[in-house]
């Protein structure tokens, strides 16, 4: 039988704010352009410390953009977005629609600030209303995005989501694994969902991951059981969630 190979879709560019991004990718470049992508790089990098100098600690959420407001799961992180807020931790989000935006909605319903680290993409992404509006900015890069999102976490929650969700945590675990950071609580929302999605038994079985790996992370089913689980695991540690002097 003849090998099927997928054929994908044809770009879209879609925002143009895109097209040098894919133009840095497509090989080397004049110098001067190269410069100016590392100018770029810097100022994300500059700009992500300056905004977020004075938030404090916080709680990063993942999920998909694709949840709307009629879904569980879209409930489930309004709700810890709320407990995470009311327990003084600043909410931090892709931005975005679906779980990121109910997590920043659940913080908004108590009056407390949340943070949406934007990205520019031809589809999904755009922000929330529920976002702080001086808390909320777009990147180019990806990096320098995901590199903001780990700066100030004391935790990670992680609800169902696509590729985006899986580069994100997976990246998270690998730096922990490899120690590159220290260790922080991981947790998976919805036990049936991440264990249909990554067979992490299978992958222990096979020799390419190490049985204690498969203690990087948890999963929980409610709000509740989210911040118990953080709880028990800084208590364990003896890692304070709270860091006096990091608040605003």
């Amino acid at each position: 039988m003849a090998l099927q190979i997928p054929v994908p879709p044809p770009a879209q560019p879609g925002n143009g704010s895109r097209i040098p991004e894919r133009l840095f990718f497509a090989g080397p470049q004049p110098r001067s352009s190269e410069l100016w992508w590392a100018v770029r790089v810097f100022m994300e990098f500059i700009r992500g410390f300056r905004t977020l100098h004075f938030v404090g600690p916080c709680v990063t959420v993942f999920g998909s953009a694709r949840y709307r407001e009629a879904h569980p799961y879209y409930a489930l992180a309004r709700e810890a977005g709320a407990a995470m807020a009311n327990l003084g931790f600043t909410v931090m989000t892709g931005g975005g629609p679906g779980i990121m935006e109910a997590a920043n909605r659940g913080a908004y319903d108590v009056n407390a600030p949340s943070i949406g680290l934007n990205i520019t993409l031809p589809h999904e992404q755009f922000p929330n209303p529920y976002v702080t509006p001086d808390l909320c900015f777009s990147f180019h890069y990806f990096a320098m995005r995901k590199l903001h999102f780990l700066l100030r976490a004391r935790a990670l929650v992680a609800f169902p989501g696509g590729f985006g969700t899986f580069d994100e945590v997976f990246e998270t675990l690998t730096l922990v694994q490899s120690q590159t950071i220290a260790p922080v609580p991981v947790v998976f929302v919805g036990e049936e969902y991440w264990r249909r999605a990554v067979d992490m038994e299978f992958l222990d079985s096979e020799g390419v991951i190490d049985p204690q790996d498969r203690e990087l992370f948890w999963y929980a089913e409610t709000a509740e059981e989210i911040w118990q689980s953080i709880l028990a695991w800084n208590e364990r540690h003896g890692t304070p969630l709270l860091v006096p002097g990091c608040g605003p």
